[in-house]
């Protein structure tokens, strides 16, 4: 009986040892997973909030998967908890999450260069861009790619960061005190230096044994310029499996595939702004790598939801003070159909802070560009911090002396990709223009991207300030920002060489709050009913 009972346990060891072999191969061959986000700006507790994020890739991994987490750039900027803490907070919360791959986006930047490299240093996996350079050297200021152990698998990432951040982010960060450029993203006319430096990348990882390779961009689409794109860069190389990209706020509908310069198909992905989705790329046993967008996450890690919680309390008194009540909401949004709106039309919000900056500055027009407006001020009470969410560049106000001709040319870039977006889009004060959209763009442009000129007619037509129509040849008092009256922003270069009158005197959430409390008795209602402005700007 004893016998018995030894062969019997002795076979179902046996049983048991080869059961798990298929377990063990199974666990090994687990899918590896990509996820992905880009444009967070900030928005930690939006949408699926980051805490979610965090927990998602914990399950994934607990469940075997071989995971890796990418950010496309963007991270930083773009609400109050970023901007009070110059970016720091948001770094100490991508660490506690865990990303493995990071690439600075055009405004990780607006900190100022000293402020990036500081917290790129405080950044765990690093931050990558083989196009982030050296003028002098044509060196990388950063490690161009990396390549992540998954399941076995060498799996790269290659960073690159649009061109336009030098003049989407603040021009002179990438300057001397001369105003020379010492850093730049192998920016031309073509686009040809940035596919260089893309494929120069990409070949090495693929030299070191990468088996996939992944390009995590900060390029975009719509609204991009064209040769500095995700598509264009995805139709000039070869070699990348798929691209992760940021940079323009969409979300890509899954598959989105662009030919390369090889004929063969490459994924694209992109997942909005502010956590609106998780990108998820899968690794398929068989090779072959799928997208999708995850939208219904759950689960929250409680160490990140801490810590995100206790880096808003550092702030919140602070944010929790009222400036004033707001009787109708000032929008920056299409109120038909809550698509943005302040960058190809006007709205109320447009208006309300021209108002703010030729009322305070006390100067004949003021012009804001739409790129600096990030959201709407709701009726009712609303405090410093709807203001920072609102404007969270912490851009100083300047006043300049510029002639018509400038004025024409500033406007005229703005509406260039109209019906498009446009971040120069310009809404004004103490002036009117119309816009003919049946007339093409003649704007012309230099490797940078800067304004070079017009050719042909124009777009915008019938200037008029205070009234009248625009002498070309006088001058005039111009309120905004220093981003575009004295650092050449959104490629609006002509106003360089301008008479600088106020210089930096405050910044553009405090010139908001002296025009709500000084001028308007803290009550923001009669002229801004309209929530598509006051027809300082028509279509033809």
């Amino acid at each position: 009986m004893g016998n018995r009972i030894r062969k019997l346990y002795v076979s179902i060891l046996v049983l048991l040892a080869t059961l798990m072999i298929p377990v063990v191969v199974i666990a090994a061959g687990k899918e590896i997973i990509i996820l992905h986000t880009n444009d967070i700006h900030c928005g930690v507790t939006d949408n699926l909030g980051i805490d979610k994020v965090s927990q998602y890739k914990k399950d994934l991994k607990k469940q075997g998967h071989p995971v890796a987490l990418v950010d496309a750039g963007d991270a930083i900027q773009g609400a109050p908890l970023g901007k009070l803490s110059t970016g720091e907070s948001i770094i100490k919360i991508m660490n506690a999450v865990g990303y493995d791959f990071v690439i600075p986006g055009n405004h990780e930047f607006d900190y100022g260069m000293a402020r990036f490299l500081q917290l790129a240093s405080r950044q765990k996996c690093g931050y990558y861009s083989c196009n982030f350079v050296d003028v002098k050297t044509r060196k990388p200021i950063l490690k161009p790619y990396k390549i992540l152990n998954l399941g076995g698998k060498k799996i790269g990432f290659v960073g690159v960061t649009t061109p336009e951040t030098l003049i989407t982010s603040t021009p002179v960060y990438f300057q001397d005190k001369d105003g020379k450029f010492i850093y730049g993203f192998c920016e031309d006319q073509t686009g040809e230096k940035v596919y260089q430096a893309v494929q120069r990348a990409v070949n090495n990882v693929r030299k070191e044994g990468a088996d996939y390779v992944f390009l995590v961009g900060h390029l975009g689409t719509e609204s991009s310029i064209p040769h500095w794109s995700s598509g264009a860069v995805a139709a000039n190389t070869y070699n990348i499996d798929a691209i992760i990209d940021g940079h323009s706020h969409e979300q890509y509908i899954p598959p989105h595939k662009i030919i390369n310069k090889a004929g063969k198909t490459v994924l694209v992905a992109q997942t909005g702004t502010k956590l609106q989705s998780l990108g998820q790329m899968v690794i398929k046993e068989d090779g072959t790598i799928t997208s999708e967008l995850v939208k219904g996450l759950k689960a929250a890690d409680p160490k990140v939801t801490k810590l995100v919680a206790k880096e808003n309390k550092r702030f919140e008194k602070i944010l929790n003070q009222p400036v004033g009540e707001a009787f109708v909401e000032l929008t920056a949004n299409d109120p038909k159909t809550g698509k943005r709106l302040v960058r190809n039309g006007e709205t109320n919000l447009g208006d309300f802070v021209a108002d703010t900056y030729r009322s305070v500055l006390d100067t004949d027009i003021s012009m804001v560009n739409g790129g600096s407006v990030r959201n709407t001020i709701k009726k009712g009470v609303f405090t410093y911090n709807n203001l920072l969410e609102a404007f969270p560049f912490g851009n100083m106000c300047t006043v300049i002396e510029a002639t018509g001709q400038q004025i024409a040319d500033a406007l005229e870039v703005g509406v260039s990709e109209y019906p498009g977006e446009h971040g120069a889009f310009m809404q004004v004060s103490g002036m009117t223009y119309a816009i003919d959209p049946k007339v093409p763009s003649g704007l012309i442009l230099d490797a940078k991207g800067n304004f070079a000129g017009v050719k042909g007619e124009r777009r915008v037509k019938d200037i008029r300030i205070n009234g009248k129509p625009i002498d070309l040849n006088a001058k005039y008092t111009v309120g905004g920002t220093t981003y575009v009256l004295k650092d050449g922003g959104n490629g609006l270069v002509m106003f360089k060489q301008c008479k600088l009158l106020k210089d930096g005197i405050m910044t553009d959430v405090d010139a908001i709050m002296e025009y709500v409390q000084n001028h308007l008795n803290a009550k923001v209602k009669e002229g801004y009913e309209n929530p598509y402005g006051a027809g300082r700007i028509t279509i033809k």
